[in-house]
């Protein structure tokens, strides 16, 4: 079945537009219900007590399969770009590292998660960010204007893959840093996995194989490409108590949990 675009994109905004109402993860990527806190699922995916601790109250719902701000090295007064920036958790963790010179801009396409992205910043007085309605295969940023463009489990929500890596490298300046944590395909998915189209706004679905990943960045002109895929055991032991996950498994069927077809995956590149 082939899934139509606007269809998909209007799914995944719902889903996290309820994300945002509640105030939680629940049924979104990576995440859990009420029994599975927003703490433990970050703690799980690699966000440090300190880095929890760090930011507004309300930015961290539990979301997410890594911690982009780890591993992208930012620098005093960079530019940093977050793709599908939510309620702001790790946009506000690069404010920190960028410093009052620098400059953190959130671009999703949830107007919720905006609203509530933008409540997070002036309640907790940060100046140096700020967000942006939008979606990430047309990015309301400026030309090679973006020293790092980070994500967390968001590029394989998008159903224009190949887009998205060409408005990255649009947006990044010559030099510039792509650093993302999201889920890719290590084999392909069952049949009723892959055709289960509410599975794709759990990060499942819309995952492609590591080739295809790949050759999405090569072709939007990134180099220097360094994958690091990681076990999702931790995430699915996390997402157990969820109804909506455990309505998907019951579903498509749990053989696949066993041996799950997609990782978790750092990845890093230059424009």
């Amino acid at each position: 079945m082939k899934k139509n675009s606007d269809l998909l994109r209007d799914m995944v905004r719902q889903a996290y537009g309820s994300v945002a109402r509640a105030g939680r993860a629940g049924g979104g990527c990576c995440g859990g219900d009420s029994a599975c806190d927003a703490g433990s699922i970050s703690g799980a995916i690699g966000y440090s007590a300190a880095e929890m601790a760090a930011a507004p109250a309300g930015a961290n719902l539990g979301l997410g399969c890594g911690n982009p701000t780890a591993i992208a090295g930012l620098k005093e007064g960079e530019t940093v770009l977050d793709l599908g920036s939510g309620a702001g958790f790790d946009c506000f963790l690069a404010a920190r590292q960028v410093g009052p010179a620098g400059r953190v801009i959130g671009v999703d396409m949830t107007p919720e998660m905006i609203a509530r992205a933008r409540e997070n910043a002036a309640a907790s007085g940060v100046e140096n960010v700020e967000f942006r309605l939008g979606e990430i295969e047309r990015l309301p940023v400026e030309d090679a204007s973006v020293d790092v463009v980070i994500s967390n489990c968001v590029i394989n929500l998008s159903p224009a893959k190949e887009a998205v890596f060409g408005e990255i490298a649009r947006v990044l300046k010559p030099g510039g840093r792509l650093a993302v944590s999201d889920m890719v395909l290590v084999r392909e998915l069952p049949e009723e996995l892959r055709e289960d189209i509410e599975a794709w706004s759990g990060c499942i679905s819309g995952a492609v194989m590591m080739d295809e990943y790949l050759a999405c960045m090569e072709a939007a002109g990134l180099k220097d490409i360094s994958i690091t895929s990681k076990d999702i055991t931790s995430l699915i032991e996390q997402a157990a108590d969820d109804p909506l996950f455990r309505a998907a498994v019951d579903r498509t069927g749990a053989g696949w949990l066993d041996d799950p077809p997609v990782v978790s995956a750092d990845i890093e590149a230059v424009k």
